[in-house]
């Protein structure tokens, strides 16, 4: 039985121009980037080129890009290194449907006098800028929104939230994670200050990414140990790593309008297999419109109003081949409700018996049919036990 992965929003494979771009990097051209022989210098020839690459895949200047470990990094030092500069400037805009590295870092905040601020979304799980121009005063150090929602596609205004950031003096971060590669992002065009980027989201290598940190930025490096990156984030340079995700990147926005115009056919005919085969027994969650093509999160009911148990569907799912997320987290032994979705007001009965599917380039119509079939078989014997 061969798999089918609709959950590419979690990960990526590495697409196979991306590996070869990374071998001479794990084999031959080892060195330290940071080494003054040949070697070492060779390794630092291979990180400027990418930095260039990078800064001008996303309109940038080179010395803005500082690479990371990834989105969870970035989204930790932006927010960290903007506090530490904030003076007596304490509260973070942010919202409730953020990704947990945005989340989890501003509670953290808390324990040196933070005051995180949280703006309620839409059912679609966007932000207006009229919420944040509201809600910025004279305490507001930092504004935090992601660009595209990880587990329901949303996609907010961050052009017009940065621009009411500055006009109203604060700095703006937007995590870019699920966007860079798959809209356009132009870092002048959107206007914000700072941004993040992970390469194994867009078929490049794990344990890689980029804080974009706009020159003249209030912030400050979180990460200390190294004078890597000009003294802005500490340790070793990951160059099989940086080289991957520029090439990643590159390949992605190289092919951004073909994938993006499959993965509307892809959705297009999902949503029409799902009408037919559950009608009324399911619910697209979020954004009907305007949201991005390659994430759709549905959410389902028991014929007799019934609950329905979440992770057993996924777990059911995966028996038949099929990996798709629920977007649940594992808290002390227990599968909590997705953040995201309760975030938008949905009931737990929904937002527990819900699921993310994530298209990625090589998905096609013949597996969204096998997915539907199987889908129907497991609901059917869900709903069997359900009732007993």
């Amino acid at each position: 039985m061969d798999t089918i992965y609709f959950d590419h929003a979690a990960t990526t494979p590495v697409d196979p121009q991306v590996l070869e771009a990374m071998l001479p990097h794990l084999r031959d051209e080892f060195g330290n980037a940071d080494s003054m022989h040949h070697l070492g210098q060779r390794a630092k020839v291979a990180l400027e080129d990418a930095r260039e690459k990078v800064a001008g895949l996303i309109n940038a200047e080179p010395s803005e890009i500082i690479f990371t470990s990834g989105g969870t990094e970035s989204n930790n030092a932006v927010i960290r290194g903007v506090m530490e500069v904030s003076g007596d400037k304490n509260e973070i805009i942010t919202s409730p449907v953020e990704h947990h590295a945005v989340i989890h870092t501003v509670e953290c905040t808390k324990r040196r006098g933070g005051k995180p601020v949280y703006l309620d979304p839409g059912s679609d799980g966007v932000i207006s800028p009229g919420q944040v121009d509201e809600a910025i005063n004279d305490h507001t150090a930092l504004v935090t929104l992601m660009h595209v929602n990880n587990e329901i596609g949303s996609i907010n205004p961050v052009k017009e939230i940065a621009q009411v950031c500055k006009d109203r003096g604060v700095p703006f971060h937007s995590d870019t994670v699920q966007s860079a590669g798959k809209i356009p992002v132009d870092v002048k065009e959107l206007g914000v200050d700072f941004l993040s980027i992970s390469a194994h989201k867009i078929y490049g290598p794990k344990g890689i990414g980029v804080m974009y940190v706009r020159n003249g930025a209030p912030w400050m490096p979180w990460m200390m140990g190294g004078s890597q990156e000009r003294r802005r984030r500490g340790g070793t340079t990951n160059i099989p790593g940086v080289v991957g995700l520029a090439t990643a990147l590159e390949l992605a926005i190289s092919g951004m309008d073909d994938h993006r115009s499959n993965f509307v056919k892809l959705r297009r005919h999902l949503i029409e297999r799902l009408d037919d085969a559950f009608e009324d027994h399911y619910q697209v969650n979020g954004p009907q419109e305007g949201g991005v093509p390659h994430i759709i999160n549905i959410g389902f009911r028991h014929t007799e109003g019934t609950k329905l148990d979440g992770e057993m569907l996924l777990l059911n799912l995966d028996i038949e081949g099929i990996c798709v997320s629920n977007g649940s987290a594992c808290t002390s032994g227990a599968v909590d409700p997705s953040h995201v979705l309760t975030g938008i007001g949905l009931d737990e009965t929904i937002a527990d018996a819900s699921i993310r599917i994530s298209f990625g380039k090589e998905n096609t119509m013949d597996q969204i049919d096998r997915f539907v079939e199987a889908l129907q078989g497991v609901l059917s014997r869900m709903m069997v036990i359900a009732r007993e």
